[in-house]
């Protein structure tokens, strides 16, 4: 029984880093890369006077009114 806290904190502590650094790679290739591709993919043909046009005329904007 003796160290017996020793012995199982260093199994745990090993564990938790490698249950953590796995549940990081799992976020970082199924959420964040697939967001900065898509967001990416928005970007590259955005226009945003056709955008802010597009608005415009539907009226969101008070300071600017609808032709």
């Amino acid at each position: 029984m003796r160290r017996l806290l020793a012995r199982r904190m260093k199994f745990h502590l090993l564990g938790a880093f490698f249950v953590s650094v796995g549940c990081a790679a799992l976020y970082k290739f199924t959420v964040a890369d697939p967001r900065k591709r898509a967001y990416a993919e928005f970007y590259k043909n955005y226009d945003p006077m056709k955008d802010f046009e597009a608005m415009r005329a539907a009226g969101v904007f008070e300071s600017a009114p609808p032709k």
